[in-house]
């Protein structure tokens, strides 16, 4: 197979620098992905010719503007294939989306008992909305448990659904801190079948495989764009328009209004009842340009080439013999990530005590200095890491630009890195 990421780093601007003399090794996407030239250009050039606020504006940039920011949207559309546009509604990232159906479905339908389900695999942005929840109109938070392994307990799910009291199912696609691809299509229609409605957090999968909203048949689905190769500052919550109608708007201001009196307002239609204020107008053009991007490459060779990256990232982090794979080593049952503990001997178990690992925030630390560029600590999944047995855990996560040469390397200076704080007697 052609080496994608070789080929394709041109593309990026960033790996024609160094740091401190090192050039860069970038294995921290499943944080924010770097940008193309295309993405970058295309907003310069919104900036530098068409820059207007968008909407109400009769004049020549506004009708630009407005028409970039729209065109935009149904490209939007077509990445996720919505039924239609109203379906999308731009916001500044993946979290604000969530929070958004928290907020606005969550208190008009939840009451007092009801269970919002969800996962040990959820990031923060799709636990914290819902315990918010549960301090203010006293709603239940349950969780699907996982193996060993990482994956789910699918017994749990269908036990917690038999109860009937869940009324929504919250769940990520792809664990940001295992990889592991979660059963969205089983569990989906396990939640509809219990009259429950599903939000999925896409985050982790929209950068590594196409998505088709009216196939998983989820009521909500949310990504942000600064993780498809877009930039940072715009996000994308999809909802089914007949939920979306019958929510009330998430924040009041300009845009969102047909009508306002002194004593009351009327909201406008979809998608503006949810876009509050000026919008992430020049993001929303660089989200258009990464989508195009991505889809230029075609999904079937990023999945393979990624795929074959995992497989080759596992095989050669199992080699060094201080460091502990978590999570499962099968390449096809995960995505985007690893995540690994290291420690200062030969380890028999996972579940290590504190003195006998290597701080994540130190390896990396280590590892940064040299140019590579990992990611430590909680991942902003604690509920997982203390499932797990760990506080943190060091990730390497891959992009389309990612090389076997950049995982080999990066082993070689992990294990300089281990070899060092052994010496040293700092793990």
């Amino acid at each position: 197979m052609t080496d994608l990421g070789a080929t394709i780093r041109a593309e990026f601007p960033l790996f024609s620098k160094d740091i401190d003399g090192h050039p860069i090794v970038y294995l921290d996407t499943a944080a924010t992905a770097q940008k193309p030239r295309t993405v970058i250009d295309a907003m310069t050039t919104f900036y530098e010719q068409e820059n207007a606020n968008v909407k109400r504006g009769m004049h020549v940039l506004a009708e630009r503007s407005t028409e970039a920011f729209e065109a935009a949207r149904t490209r939007v559309q077509k990445f996720l294939h919505a039924k239609t546009a109203r379906e999308i509604i731009f916001t500044k990232n993946c979290t604000e989306s969530i929070n958004l159906v928290a907020r606005s479905w969550g208190e008009k339908n939840l009451r007092k008992g009801d269970v919002v389900l969800l996962s040990l695999l959820e990031h923060h942005s799709n636990i914290v909305p819902w315990l918010q929840l549960k301090e203010k109109i006293g709603i239940g938070v349950e969780w699907i448990g996982i193996e060993d392994d990482g994956m789910l307990k699918m017994d749990d799910a269908k036990k917690i659904f038999k109860q009937g009291k869940v009324k929504f199912l919250s769940l990520t696609c792809v664990s940001n801190v295992l990889g592991i691809k979660t059963p969205t299509t089983e569990l989906t229609k396990l939640a509809h079948a219990h009259g429950a409605l599903v939000l999925l957090d896409a985050a982790q999968l929209a950068p590594h495989a196409p998505i088709d909203v009216q196939a998983l048949d989820c009521d909500f689905l949310a990504f942000s764009g600064h993780k498809v190769y877009g930039p940072t500052g715009i996000g994308v919550l999809y909802g089914k328009e007949k939920f979306l109608e019958a929510m009330p708007p998430f924040l009041g201001g300009g845009t969102m209004i047909q009508e306002v009196f002194t004593d009351r307002f009327t909201p406008s239609h979809l998608p503006e009842k949810f876009e509050a204020g000026t919008p992430p107008i020049a993001e929303a053009v660089g989200l258009h340009a990464a989508i195009d991007f991505l889809e230029g490459i075609g999904w079937e060779k990023i999945q393979k080439y990624e795929q074959t990256l995992l497989a080759y990232a596992l095989k050669k982090l199992s080699e060094i013999d201080e460091l502990i794979i978590l999570g499962p080593k099968d390449p096809e049952c995960i995505a985007s990530c690893i995540s690994f503990i290291c420690t200062t001997g030969t380890p028999t178990s996972y579940k290590l005590q504190a003195t006998s690992s290597i701080h994540p925030h130190d390896l990396t630390e280590y590892c940064g200095r040299k140019g590579v560029c990992l990611r430590a600590g909680h991942h902003c999944a604690q509920p997982l890491h203390h499932s797990l047995g760990h506080p943190a855990t060091t990730r390497m996560s891959f992009g389309i630009y990612t090389t076997k040469e950049e995982i080999d390397q990066t082993c070689t200076i992990i294990r300089e890195a281990i070899e060092f704080f052994t010496a040293s007697n700092l793990a």
